[in-house]
């Protein structure tokens, strides 16, 4: 039987299921691990940046919207950092540098109340890129950006990002979508604040990460573990695994091996479910 069968028969059976989920995230992980040393290990991330190979910038979605003068340009001045799982990216009242962007892995955006608590605003998968809103007012940042796996992570320095912006249509095109599709984007995190059934917050969750503007690395399956969903979430894994158990019993999601694939993106952004709606988890 396929691997992805498995693992999917496995949600109607509590127990498996969550033995498997608890299996995956290091298994997952090996897959992004790399080759650093011991040493560059011990070394902030800016100063593991390098320069991107082919491949990498091949999932940078806006190098192809721009005329060879300034795509030679951006490539030129582009870097990227081996971000290990922990990692800070970027953190609330620092000098904006970079505009960044993430190649492989996964980001969650967060800050922290006058409580001292963590709220998440949301998850970065591959080819999201954030911090324009940032980068364009070169203000401090309000918002923590931290790898929650080991994670490829780009920058584009500031200077290029607004020379960028004077000379290129297509890189502003691509800027201007970006903050219209961001502001949708946290109009329906702060619904998802509110919602007390944890099922709905999964699923709206889950529906945020498959924006197509916003994350067009992500494709047909979101590589993520259960653990990486309940940190996005704000809810327990046991939690979450109780909420993609009814959105797999309804047809909306299919687990495959390495991630989850949506079946029905219409019904997982839908406010209304078939299942019972639950308590708080």
């Amino acid at each position: 039987m396929a691997a992805g069968a498995v693992l999917a028969g496995c949600f109607y059976q509590r127990l498996r299921c969550k033995k498997a989920w608890a299996q995956r995230p290091n298994a997952f992980e090996s897959q992004l691990m790399f080759p650093l040393s011991a040493a560059a290990k011990d070394l902030p991330l800016h100063q593991r940046r390098r320069h991107p190979n082919p491949q990498e910038l091949q999932g940078i979605p806006w190098l192809a919207l721009l005329l060879p003068a300034e795509r030679e340009r951006a490539q030129a001045e582009l870097m990227v950092g081996d971000a290990l799982a922990g990692d800070f990216v970027c953190r609330i009242g620092k000098p904006v540098t970079y505009w960044f962007g993430v190649v492989e892995g996964l980001l969650k955006m967060s800050t922290d109340n006058a409580q001292g608590m963590t709220m998440t605003f949301t998850g970065v998968p591959p080819g999201g890129w954030f911090g324009e809103g940032t980068a364009l007012k070169r203000e401090p940042y309000r918002y923590n950006i931290q790898a929650l796996r080991n994670s490829v992570v780009a920058g584009l320095p500031l200077e290029t990002f607004h020379w960028l912006l004077d000379h290129s249509i297509g890189f502003n095109r691509f800027v201007m979508n970006q903050i219209n599709e961001r502001l949708g984007q946290f109009i329906a995190a702060r619904e998802i604040d509110r919602m007390t059934n944890p099922d709905l917050r999964v699923a709206r969750s889950l529906a945020a990460l498959f924006n197509p503007v916003l994350y067009p690395g992500v494709g047909e399956i979101l590589r993520i573990t259960q653990q990486e969903l309940a940190y996005l979430v704000g809810l327990s894994r046991q939690r979450v695994n109780e909420a993609l158990s009814s959105l797999h019993a309804q047809g909306i999601i299919r687990v495959e091996y390495g991630g989850l694939r949506v079946l029905d993106l219409a019904a997982l952004r839908a406010n209304v479910f078939a299942s019972t709606a639950r308590g708080p988890g």
